[in-house]
């Protein structure tokens, strides 16, 4: 047997999925500005194990993505998805939020996939991907610029992903910028594939020093006085 539950949480969409031999059986996606995922996650693990007549006693491993992204938002899911591994006494796999949000079907053919997650102010994280979604730059934490990638995609085709890309479009680039819009946050179902290989090579992650991929220290903002 080989069923595998998939968490997503490292941005505002909460979303997971449960597959079978890589192939999805059920999955449950909700974009909240609320961030819900302390309120959403377990319910929508219930809905889609319940949906295939599953316990959880049933699952062979867990997939988490492990960032980078909303430092709240991974905390939950890591945390659900090690709660789940330490009980079950099964594996846990963990992908990079990155490269979960280039899995999503494209329209055309594109020489390089540049995603792009929206960390605050001007600053993304993005990584680049050749057109079969194979790594080329690891991930990065970026200011960006009018200039950025400018030296990188001269010449080539690019299709930019994720919620980060508007930020980009702001800028008015000095690149040609094709971008998806039906692909801005990373999702579960997206998961299904890469988590299976992982599953197959037992690419499983330490239970006990497995922890996210913040890529930047948590920031809190300062309460403003109130000078009344």
């Amino acid at each position: 047997m080989a069923y595998i539950l998939h968490i997503e949480t490292s941005t505002k969409q909460c979303s997971v999925a449960l597959a079978y031999k890589g192939k999805p059986l059920s999955s449950r996606v909700l974009n909240s500005e609320s961030f819900s995922h302390n309120e959403k996650l377990h319910l929508f693990i219930s809905e889609v194990l319940e949906e295939a007549n599953l316990k959880p006693k049933q699952l062979d491993a867990i997939s988490v993505s492990k960032g980078p992204g909303s430092y709240t938002g991974l905390r939950i899911g890591v945390a659900a998805a090690k709660g789940f591994c330490f009980a079950l006494d099964i594996p846990l796999i963990a992908l990079n939020s990155l490269e979960i949000l280039v899995q999503g079907d494209t329209q055309a053919e594109f020489e390089l996939i540049i995603p792009m997650m929206d960390a605050r102010r001007m600053e993304v994280y993005t990584a680049i991907f050749d057109g079969s979604k194979n790594w080329i730059n690891q991930t990065s934490a970026l200011v960006l610029n009018q200039d950025s990638f400018k030296e990188i995609v001269k010449d080539k085709t690019v299709l930019f992903l994720g919620n980060g890309t508007n930020k980009f479009q702001e800028l008015i680039p000095e690149i040609n910028l094709t971008h998806s819009f039906e692909n801005n946050y990373p999702n579960a179902i997206d998961m299904v594939e890469l988590t299976w290989g992982k599953y197959i090579s037992e690419d499983f992650e330490s239970l006990a020093y497995f922890e996210p991929f913040y890529l930047k220290d948590f920031q809190t903002t300062t309460p403003k006085k109130n000078n009344d």
